[in-house]
């Protein structure tokens, strides 16, 4: 039934773990047929139980479907399959905290910039053969990066940082290389490195980001050949990486200097923590920040750089695809920068208050929740599925945790971008009578 391959665990996590890495190296090809739950846990030596709450997550998360008696199989198309389809629509009347999207009121109105920018295009037309990277904006964007403690590097222009975490691994990695992601981590990376063929090996984060232990194991058992790694307001649960945590993984990173590492600067633009770089620990490294969460994600701009070679094999890619991106939306994005269209500290604040007062509204319920930066809140629970349930049926619509999950425990994720102080304690009360109180510190 299975060939070779032999799913392992004893928990729940670790047995949808194990078939989602069989799964990403190939070894469980689309249409095969997994055991009934009953003789895998018997098997494995569980209970039923737990093997059904194992298929369960898988079926969420879109890697196998089940046709009552004949089985459960893995999908056609699994690695294709986004994780973003696991969603609650809220309907009419419905609260819907689970988008993760910015407060359209702190955006800044692009119609100056891009104003802007279309007169500098009617002066001077953007024609073929021209620099993909406007000079006005590889010298903000570096600016900005040396404040920061960024290394020296060339500047480059994609389309969003996921699409320069993409053309990163592409460019130095082959089908079947391992790469070390966060686990509870951005549901889109833990699409992106199946479908590229490359095997994804979970790492736990707490508060301070991805724990130095795992990450070392990761690269010394798993063999990774890449640590992706956010640097500030982590999707899903607020982690920031502080001083002493990156101290502590840029030791771990030195050691390994051929692996690359790709450091997403989430945050950047809205949260009040500085920023901890990591980049320039290994050899090989690509340094990314979007403008979507501070001034709009349709901008769909990232600045990013990183070792030359790195770059210089992005960019090559990138002209074998699009080319460039616009320089228009390039020109857009100087006009947003040299304007100060946002108070970033302001903007940090009216985040950072909306997610302590709601960590705050659930700590005097006995919840435990996380969100150091950023706008989500991250909440651990024993019943994800059943918690979502009873939140759309109390008004709040969440975002499910097997999104972002690998083999880290359950949980919700609440976004507190529209929320107002009576919002904040009518959700706290809601998440307490749905969830019940769950302490936990680490995210595995």
């Amino acid at each position: 039934m299975l060939g070779e391959y032999r799913i392992s665990g004893s928990r729940a996590a670790e047995i949808a773990a194990s078939v989602e890495r069989g799964v990403g190296a190939g070894e469980l090809a689309p249409g095969r047929l997994l055991p009934p739950m009953r003789e895998l846990a018997a098997q494995l030596g569980v209970n039923p139980n737990t093997v059904a709450a194992a298929y369960r997550t898988l079926r969420e998360r879109g890697v196998i479907e089940t046709a009552g008696r004949r089985g459960s199989r893995i999908r056609p198309r699994p690695v294709t399959t986004a994780r973003e389809a696991v969603r609650i629509e809220a309907p009419e009347g419905v609260r819907d905290v689970g988008q993760g999207n910015p407060d359209p009121s702190l955006l800044p109105s692009l119609a100056p910039a891009l104003a802007a920018a279309a007169r500098r295009d009617d002066e001077h037309r953007g024609l073929y053969g021209e620099r993909p990277v406007d000079e006005r904006f590889a010298r903000l964007a570096r600016a900005a990066l040396d404040a920061d403690g960024v290394p020296d590097g060339p500047v480059g222009v994609t389309s969003g940082s996921l699409d320069a975490i993409e053309r990163a691994l592409a460019v130095h990695l082959r089908p079947g290389d391992a790469v070390a992601v966060e686990d509870p981590g951005w549901g889109s990376m833990l699409d992106l490195v199946p479908a590229l063929g490359l095997r994804a090996v979970p790492v736990g984060v707490d508060d301070d980001g991805p724990l130095p232990d795992e990450v070392e194991r990761a690269l010394r058992d798993d063999g990774v050949r890449a640590v992706v790694v956010t640097a500030r307001a982590q999707n899903p649960t607020g982690a920031a990486v502080g001083a002493e945590r990156a101290e502590r993984l840029r030791e771990v990173l030195s050691r390994h200097p051929d692996v690359l590492l790709v450091e997403d600067d989430h945050g950047h633009g809205f949260v009040e923590q500085p920023l901890h770089a990591l980049s320039g620990a290994t050899g090989r490294w690509l340094y990314v920040r979007s403008v979507a969460k501070a001034y709009g994600p349709d901008l769909r701009v990232a600045a990013f750089t990183g070792d030359h070679t790195t770059v210089d094999r992005v960019l090559g890619r990138q002209r074998l695809g699009p080319g460039w991106v616009s320089r228009l939306l390039q020109r857009a994005v100087v006009h947003l920068w040299e304007s100060r269209a946002v108070d970033a500290p302001a903007v940090a604040r009216a985040y950072g208050e909306r997610r302590e007062a709601l960590i705050a509204a659930l700590a005097a319920r006995g919840v435990r929740a996380h969100g150091r930066s950023g706008m989500n809140v991250w909440v651990p629970v024993a019943d994800e599925t059943g918690t979502a349930a009873r939140l759309l049926h109390a008004g709040w619509a969440v975002a499910p945790g097997a999104r972002f999950r690998m083999a880290s425990p359950p949980g919700i994720r609440l976004t507190v971008s529209g929320l107002g102080g009576d919002d904040i304690e009518a959700l706290a009360a809601a998440v307490a009578e749905a969830a019940g109180p769950m302490a936990v510190g680490v995210h595995r």
